[in-house]
């Protein structure tokens, strides 16, 4: 060799140990990327596992969001471990996408809104034109055109529409980023969110095109009635009316005059967006997506009564009645729950009147004639006429059992009887009913030794609550309300919603049993008493109370023998779409079938759940990192290493492992958590000396010699190898015959920690070896190692342990390399081999 081209060897030697430490660590970095990215996958799936308790609360966004970083995150970890093996395992991806477009298609929630005209008639519309109409108009148009019920005349502003006129404004991806970012945990985030929305819309101009339409669609319809007329402007958003009430949750205008039509239909528009709607269409499962609002325009009825009935009493399942609830003039003082409505109690079967009932009625609502809206006049109290006759009382019963048989369920009905007394249908929907339960547990209607605060009142949500009383004063109040207190208000109100999920019970000294928020009392499940006449007067604030909703009883303190008897029933939450959903998602996420790695199942075709596919990933990733160093002829790059035990062996550190700069390792210079720990059990052990062999096993070790194969004595003369970063080991350990290997990972997540062990070989005989086997297996077991042997080859594991755990047992290793040197050939007998055991696990495991 010439002088130029021994340095230009050594440079080129150089440039190939610097090339390979670096395709070793890139390896090294594959392997803790896809631990890392596995443990933070492991975490969103706990996540999802404790909003599957159903414990929490949560919307279609974070439903979204997180099975998102669920998917990312497993495919992470797949291409993280197909990129350290050179697309080994490249037939994962294609599960991975199987399964998650079964997820994808779970999750899907997308609403087409046809193409239509900006305006339709009701003659038009059906109850199958929800995607067109909208729920509450689309089950008008079925009565008035299916069964020829009265209804008012009038014509639909579309979905269509609103699709148009939010897209006019660049108002869909504006509002769809605010609702997502809104956490209806913060009532005043959810107030400042919902205001700025609505300011939005309202500032909006409706594309000209629209406006004359709209315009247009009044004059026909003028036209028709054969007069000018002021109109109900009145939501009819397209999951409203439906198995979802959204009961009070969007504006309707009633009495308005041709000029402010347009201005009204912005404001239903705007009311999609009210605070309470938010919530309540958040904590159902819908995305904002799915929000989309039409509109009904149609005649005003100006009523001398109106009110709700229920073609079935949802507390009372079992008693077939009919309950009507009405009020003199407008019936929006009873939906709203702002008087004490007269009550009418009908059996559904004979249709004979079971019981009248006179409310306290001290204000009426009109159609004012001076100009557009309404007015509220004072009423005394004092008249003993009721708001309806009997006739009219059994007109209504039978329109109710009409309405219910042509739906196939109970009903919520809202009417109206105008100055001629005819009867218009004015809405229907869905009623909630409680589901019968296979045993009725009976409360008791007193609780003996407990005071007695109120015993009056309607019960609209059965059941049992205790907790503080929050006296309401201000709507503003409510983002301050407690978990687990009972709210005491003054009269119902639908925006008491977005506390329902917190209240244990809710008291009202005025309220309609049919109104809206009864009705969301019962889908949220909370216990509620109304028309207690003096509940906020009597009741004081953070006093304990126990509601019985059940027999309209509040009691001072805490009642354990109706708590007892009433537990709650499961949390309502777990009936809405949002929680099914999770619920059909998950199974297709958590759970892990693939549970044994030694079984001839422990394949990627038999992945099933995501989790199936990171738990094959973790697994074959040891695997892998377990057997990979010997491709790369990494030991003639690595430097020798100077411990003072009889092992010649050799470290290459790939990352951390060791001082920089060295051209020989001491134990002092080791950074390797890992190796390290080996070290300290190696060099804590005296080693032995070749034990006294009997002549039959230095016979029996010459012949088993003579039959080693030929590669396997070149690997006899071979050095130890070790590679090594500051977390992770992979030692090589030759000595003599035998080869085991240890590779260890010891970081700070114990999930990510693991020591793998691998033994062969022996110059003993058949019998000695094994005997050896099990001597080194009993004391793995003893250690916590899963093991499995096969002739005189043991494979053990031990993972997710802490960092601590994990060098301990690495240190028991260490001094069980030295302790098991060359002593196969004194095993002569089993008597013998479990002294040997008994002797380290008494001087080493219980001593750890």
């Amino acid at each position: 060799m010439g002088f130029f081209d021994f340095f230009k060897s050594k440079d080129t030697k150089h440039d190939r140990k610097e090339e390979l430490k670096k395709l070793l660590r890139e390896k090294y970095t594959y392997f803790e990327n896809l631990l890392n990215t596995n443990n933070h996958v492991l975490s969103i799936m706990a996540d999802l596992e404790e909003k599957f308790s159903g414990e929490y609360l949560f919307d279609i966004h974070y439903l979204n969001t997180t099975i998102s970083n669920v998917s990312e995150g497993v495919l992470k970890v797949i291409q993280n471990l197909n990129a350290l093996t050179d697309n080994k395992y490249s037939a994962l991806e294609k599960i991975y996408n199987e399964i998650k477009e079964k997820i994808e298609k779970q999750l899907s929630s997308k609403i087409e809104i046809p193409i239509t005209e900006f305006t339709l008639p009701l003659e038009s519309l059906s109850k199958e034109a929800v995607n067109i109409a909208g729920g509450k108009i689309s089950n008008l148009a079925e009565l008035k055109n299916i069964l020829g019920l009265p209804t008012p005349e009038g014509f639909a502003i579309t979905s269509y529409s609103f699709i148009k006129f939010l897209s006019h404004n660049n108002l869909i991806n504006k509002i769809s980023q605010i609702v997502q970012d809104i956490n209806i945990s913060n009532i005043e985030e959810l107030e400042i969110s919902s205001k700025k929305i609505q300011e939005m819309i309202i500032k909006s101009e409706l594309p000209e095109e629209m406006v004359n339409t709209i315009k247009s669609a009044y004059e026909d319809l003028c036209k028709k009635i054969g007069k000018n007329c002021n109109v109900a402007v009145r939501s009819s958003a397209i999951h409203e009316d439906s198995h979802f009430s959204f009961a009070g949750q969007y504006s309707s205008f009633l009495n308005v005059t041709r000029d402010f039509i347009i201005q009204k239909y912005k404001e239903v528009v705007a009311s999609l967006f009210n605070s309470s709607a938010i919530f309540y269409y958040k904590t159902k499962g819908f995305s904002e997506k799915e929000m989309v609002m039409a509109a009904g325009v149609l005649t005003m009825v100006n009523a001398r009564a109106g009110g709700v009935m229920y073609s079935q009493d949802p507390n009372e399942t079992e008693s077939r009645n009919i309950i009507i609830n009405s009020a003199k003039g407008l019936g929006k003082i009873v939906v709203d729950g702002t008087v004490k409505p007269d009550v009418f109690i009908v059996n559904k079967d004979n249709l004979s009147i079971i019981e009248k009932r006179k409310g306290q009625q001290y204000k009426m609502l009109i159609c004012s004639n001076a100009h557009e809206g309404l007015e509220e006049i004072i009423v005394d109290n004092g008249d003993a006429e009721l708001s309806l006759s009997d006739e009219q009382i059994i007109k209504l019963a039978k329109i109710a059992n009409r309405i219910e048989q042509h739906f196939g369920r109970p009903q919520d009905i809202e009417w109206a009887i105008d100055e001629e007394n005819n009867i218009y249908i004015l809405q229907t929907r869905p009623l909630r009913i409680k589901e019968k339960k296979a045993t009725k547990v009976l409360l008791p209607t007193r609780i003996k030794g407990y005071n007695i605060l109120i015993d009056k009142g309607v019960t609209a949500c059965k059941g049992v609550g205790y907790g503080k009383a929050f006296i309401l004063k201000d709507e503003d109040e409510l983002e301050h309300f407690p978990e687990g207190y009972v709210l005491v208000a003054k009269h119902t109100n639908p925006k008491y919603v977005v506390i329902m999920n917190k209240a244990s019970a809710i008291v009202t000294d005025i309220g309609s049993q049919t109104g809206h928020m009864a009705s969301l009392s019962r889908e949220y499940n909370v216990p509620t008493i109304l028309n207690t006449e003096f509940a906020t007067k009597v009741l004081k604030h953070e006093q304990e109370i126990t509601v019985d909703a059940t027999n309209c009883v509040i009691y001072e303190g805490k009642v354990e023998e109706l708590l007892s008897v009433a537990k709650k029933s499961e949390d309502l939450f777990k009936e809405t779409t949002i929680y099914k959903t999770l619920e059909k998602v998950i199974k297709l996420i958590v759970p892990l079938y693939l549970v044994d790695p030694k079984s001839e199942s422990f394949k990627p075709e038999n992945c099933k759940t995501f989790h199936d596919i990171t738990r094959f990933c973790h697994e074959m990733v040891m695997q892998e990192m377990f057997t990979m160093w010997d491709k790369y002829n990494s030991e003639i790059h690595a430097i020798n290493l100077v411990a003072g035990i009889p092992i010649g062996a050799l470290i290459l550190d790939i990352g951390g492992g060791l001082k920089e700069g060295l051209k020989r390792a001491t134990p002092d210079d080791i950074l390797s958590i890992p190796l390290r720990a080996v070290l300290r059990g190696m060099i804590s052990m005296k080693w032995p000396e070749p034990p006294p062999i009997d002549a039959k096993g230095f016979v029996e070790m010459i012949a088993h010699s003579v039959s080693i194969p030929e590669e396997e004595l070149m690997d006899i003369g071979k050095k130890s190898f070790c590679i090594v970063t500051q977390n992770y080991m992979n030692f090589s350990i030759r000595l003599g015959y035998h080869f085991s290997m240890i590779e260890a990972y010891a970081g700070e997540n114990l999930n990510d920690n693991y020591i793998k062990f691998f033994f062969k070989g022996g110059g003993a005989a058949i019998d000695r070896r094994l005997r050896r086997v099990r001597l080194i297996s009993e004391i793995l077991k003893k250690m916590g190692f899963r093991v499995s042997i096969k002739e005189d080859v043991i494979d053990a594991i031990l993972t997710k342990y802490d960092m601590a755990t994990i060098e301990k047992n690495l240190e028991i290793l260490g001094k069980l390399t030295a302790y098991t040197k060359q002593l196969d050939m004194a095993l002569f007998n089993d008597t013998v081999t479990q002294m040997y055991t008994d002797d380290f696990i008494n001087q080493h495991l219980k001593e750890s």
